[in-house]
């Protein structure tokens, strides 16, 4: 049986969950929805649109979704939406996630690989990140979780658009972009979205595109390097771009020279135990020694996964790994990568 894609939909305080919740839960697009919405949250979406006064824990909506408030663990929560589901007394093909505006998006995305039960009905899909285009930049100054937001997308959503001009959107998209270049940014109001930027991105699905920003850090590349350096790798420093400091960084280790497996192997595993905590997401192909298939390389925090993907055929066989995380040796990691590479 196909396990059920969840969402993790995850945003600062105001960022404008709810409203994108309501447009999900209440559009007719003849997709079949459960929410799980987090009972911490800052605006119930239920006392709007849901029953009034209801003690149930799960509702079902007009439009055939339904929403389950958690007033206890997820696994719980989760399991139960599948005793529901298997008994047939509620339908739904997916999952939403609704986070607390306050909570780091980690261990949830965790609980998806380490609890079995879940594991067996459940995949995670993807974490949607909405930053609010008028106290963004603030939120992220100010609060770490926020950043950790921003640090574990698999798709940004800047919210409120109408209301911030051009100058402020463009800025809190370079900032954003060089906290995380995996994740497509997209600016919306009142909440309103297409379903396919929200469902099926495949984020934490190994052989998913890496897609990292192609103009991610470009003008570091003039900066550090003069015309005959070549470097394998990317060189930046983020600090002189836009003025913030921020805890969560990204940057991106790129080689032509293929990795020694072993080596690899060995390295990575020192470093997941040591810095795991301060990775949130991390994702790359790989180009290794004696092998004609790509290795395409992801894990959450000191959970990692790698798995064979395509043939290189005729593509420049290369190495393109995205590392995003709260202050991480940097230095440390590229001249270590640097020195499993054949």
């Amino acid at each position: 049986m196909a396990l059920i894609p969840v969402t993790i939909l995850t945003g600062f305080l105001g960022s404008g969950k709810t409203t994108l919740l309501k447009h999900i839960l209440t559009a007719e697009h003849g997709k079949k929805i459960a929410v799980i919405e987090n009972e911490f949250g800052e605006e119930n979406i239920d006392n709007e649109i849901l029953i009034q006064n209801s003690n149930e824990q799960i509702v079902q909506m007009s439009n055939g979704c339904v929403c389950c408030t958690i007033r206890g663990d997820l696994v719980e929560a989760l399991n139960q939406l599948w005793d529901q589901r298997k008994t047939k007394k509620i339908q739904f093909d997916r999952v939403v996630i609704e986070t607390t505006g306050i909570a780091n998006p980690g261990p949830v995305a965790q609980t998806f690989f380490m609890d079995d039960d879940v594991a067996e009905h459940f995949v995670l899909d993807a974490v949607v990140t909405l930053v609010d285009a008028k106290h963004g930049d603030q939120q992220l100054d100010q609060h770490v979780e926020a950043q950790n937001q921003v640090g574990f997308a698999d798709q940004i959503f800047i919210t409120k658009c109408d209301v911030v001009e051009e100058g402020v959107r463009q800025a809190l998209r370079n900032r954003i972009v060089h906290m995380n270049p995996k994740a497509p940014i997209k600016e919306i109001t009142h909440g309103v979205v297409n379903l396919d930027e929200v469902f099926d991105l495949h984020g934490f699905n190994l052989n998913a595109k890496l897609d990292i920003d192609p103009h991610f850090l470009e003008q570091d590349d003039h900066e550090n390097c003069g015309p005959n350096d070549h470097h394998d790798h990317d060189h930046h420093d983020h600090h002189h771009h836009h003025g913030h400091t921020d805890k969560i960084q990204s940057f991106v280790f790129r080689s032509e020279r293929p990795f020694d497996h072993k080596k690899l192997e060995d390295f990575l595993g020192g470093i997941l135990s040591v810095f795991g905590e301060k990775l949130l997401r991390y994702k790359g192909v790989l180009y290794i020694k004696g092998s004609n298939r790509k290795v395409v390389l992801q894990g959450v925090h000191e959970m990692m996964g790698s798995d064979m993907a395509g043939a290189w055929g005729n593509e420049l066989k290369q190495t393109k790994i995205v590392f995003i995380g709260q202050d991480l040796p940097k230095d440390t990691l590229m001249m270590g990568l640097e020195g499993c590479l054949v």
